[in-house]
């Protein structure tokens, strides 16, 4: 029975297993650019530094909000799925996260990245790119184990 069904689905299961390569190749690719594109002092203050499309054209600045959102979820989605699957999970949920725009999530963003080895990967990518590592808050790090 188990023979049969995998028959039947195989093409099913030939589109999940490139799909998953795939996005585990751009995730080893791309979340380490992004990665190393953060501001250094991002994760320093108490709140977040204001938008960067806040002095576009009002069209503009909702179709780039719109896409940038767009890209976030799909990110978001993606790393949910590389937590079972191969790929960089958590830091693909991290980034997918910054780039969409919802109450809270300066303070989510904090919470995630102050996980000592969230920190370490991300810092350890920024020293690789000859990149100043982030900087966060000393009571993000205090009780969390510090950075190393």
């Amino acid at each position: 029975m188990t023979l049969e069904w995998v028959r039947v689905h195989q093409i099913a299961l030939w589109s999940i297993w490139i799909l998953s390569m795939v996005a585990f190749v751009a995730s080893l690719i791309v979340v380490p650019l992004l990665a190393i594109r953060i501001p250094a002092d991002y994760f320093k203050g108490d709140k977040r530094k204001p938008d960067r499309l806040r002095g576009q054209h009002p069209l503009m600045r909702l179709v780039g909000l719109g896409l940038k959102n767009l890209l976030g979820i799909l990110f978001v989605l993606v790393g949910i799925a590389m937590l079972v699957l191969p790929g960089q999970g958590v830091l693909t949920i991290l980034i997918g996260i910054m780039m969409i725009n919802f109450p809270g999530k300066y303070a989510l963003e904090r919470r995630i990245v102050r996980q000592p080895n969230v920190l370490r990967v991300i810092n350890w990518m920024r020293a690789k790119a000859n990149k100043p590592l982030l900087q966060v808050s000393e009571e993000d790090l205090r009780g969390r184990g510090g950075i190393q």
